[in-house]
């Protein structure tokens, strides 16, 4: 199922979240890693502290394993709308955000 994510980051796991989505640890895991990473890459920040995306997941609870490695450590108060198709999400490139943190920008 397609859904449309809505989650509050935090600021204090950033450093960490950014580190884990570019050193291919978070790429290599099985079956939804590159998913999770390609997730950040096209989320949108849409007011402070919050970002959404758009993700296929076919458990049977929305983003159970995703949640479960990686979302429930950097993400909270994550909500889950099942919809037929993407669409445009407007805010600022959180993954924009997540390099400038970074020294070097990747």
């Amino acid at each position: 199922m397609l859904y449309k994510v809505k989650a509050r980051y935090r600021s204090e796991k950033l450093g960490e979240f950014v580190k884990k989505l570019t050193d291919g640890s978070i790429t290599c895991q099985q079956p939804d890693g590159e998913e999770i990473v390609s997730a950040m890459q096209e989320a949108r920040i849409t007011a402070p502290g919050v970002i959404e995306w758009f993700e296929t997941c076919y458990c049977s609870t929305p983003l159970k394993h995703e949640r479960e490695t990686v979302f429930d450590r950097f993400l909270s108060g994550i909500e889950t709308e099942v919809v037929d198709e993407f669409g445009e999400i407007e805010g600022t490139s959180f993954w924009s955000y997540l390099l400038s943190l970074t020294a070097d920008g990747h």
